[in-house]
């Protein structure tokens, strides 16, 4: 091992933090503070609007298919594709509505 390796690791004694043995963490270089927390009412507030909006727009698109033919704009088709995204999406917005609801209930 080279002086220079030694000297380095007097000069930054591991951290002692639960959980996180054997890994290697970076110091901290933004202006965060330490106890920084998450607006999770916020974040459930909106994944529940954003659910909502999204499963409303997946029936609605999907109604819409079913009522045009292949000669009107837009078509089926197109409407299906919609309709598909927005149901991926309300998706997503679901299981970040699980997420946020279990982290409110382990801070509680």
């Amino acid at each position: 091992m080279s002086r220079r390796h030694a000297q380095d690791d007097t000069a930054h004694p591991p951290r002692s933090r639960p959980g996180t043995t054997g890994h290697h963490h970076r110091e901290r270089t933004g202006t965060e503070p330490v106890t920084a927390r998450s607006a999770l009412r916020l974040r459930l507030v909106l994944s529940v609007i954003g659910l909502l909006v999204l499963l409303l727009g997946t029936a609605l698109f999907a109604l819409w298919a079913g009522t045009v033919t292949q000669r009107d704009v837009p078509d089926p088709t197109q409407l299906t594709v919609l309709s598909v995204i927005c149901g991926i999406l309300a998706l997503f917005a679901a299981v970040d509505f699980v997420v946020v609801a279990l982290r409110l209930v382990r801070e509680r």
